[in-house]
């Protein structure tokens, strides 16, 4: 319900604000489950996408933001149920097979899910290898995946920005990928690796960004 209402009254007022360049919106199944498979900049990512994107899409969020006390705890509170985020203990010895399986979940039950299989924000603008979670799920949940390439999100809140700027960026949705009948029979750990990097492909494609074979690491003080 509060996510109705933020639809249809602030998101208008947020389009015509940082006037986002969209295409491929046509892209996004309108119902049953998929999975949005984004590059990641910037902490407005998630913001970014659910602002563009045609239906409500949920990403996994740190559960203290559900959590907190006072006035700032109310608001990470009504900002993140209102945009669909679910909350995960990422503390938990099995924190990432915790948040596959809530993503799992929500998939099963015909949802939107977005999420960044490079694990963290690019600190140097390069694509970083994905990782295998999000071929995981989209075998899985045997659902389609639309690759999705931000641009100018880390110009629109750079990393130590905490509040976003007045400034234009550019979302671009591919086209479906399905790869459950290709990969019938293919050993779980090849298959998840090719199609994660066949997202990767399709991501770099629309992004123009530079790849590196290595893997994004968390620094310790990373809070998204």
């Amino acid at each position: 319900m509060l996510y109705r209402f933020l639809h249809f009254t602030v998101r208008p007022a947020a389009l015509a604000l940082w006037r986002p360049h969209i295409v491929g919106a046509e892209h996004v199944p309108q119902a049953g489950p998929v999975i949005l498979a984004s590059n990641h900049l910037s902490f407005a990512d998630s913001v970014a996408i659910p602002l563009t994107a045609p239906r409500q899409v949920s990403f996994l969020a740190k559960a203290e933001y559900f959590t907190g006390s006072g006035l700032k705890g109310r608001v990470n509170r009504t900002f993140f149920t209102a945009i669909g985020s679910i909350p995960v203990e990422r503390d938990q010895t099995r924190a990432a097979q915790q948040s596959l399986d809530l993503a799992l979940g929500h998939l099963r039950g015909g949802g939107a899910f977005g999420i960044y299989p490079e694990g963290t924000r690019s600190r140097d603008g390069r694509l970083y290898r994905f990782r295998t979670g999000v071929a995981w799920l989209a075998l899985e949940a045997d659902c389609p995946v639309v690759p999705v390439a931000l641009t100018g999100t880390d110009e629109l809140q750079p990393i130590g920005r905490r509040l976003p700027k007045v400034q234009r960026f550019g979302v671009q949705f591919g086209p479906p990928m399905t790869f459950t009948e290709r990969y019938a029979g293919v050993p779980a750990g090849r298959a998840r690796r090719e199609v994660a990097d066949e997202i990767r492909l399709a991501v770099q494609t629309m992004s123009g960004q530079e790849t590196t074979p290595d893997y994004n690491q968390r620094p310790p003080e990373a809070a998204d």
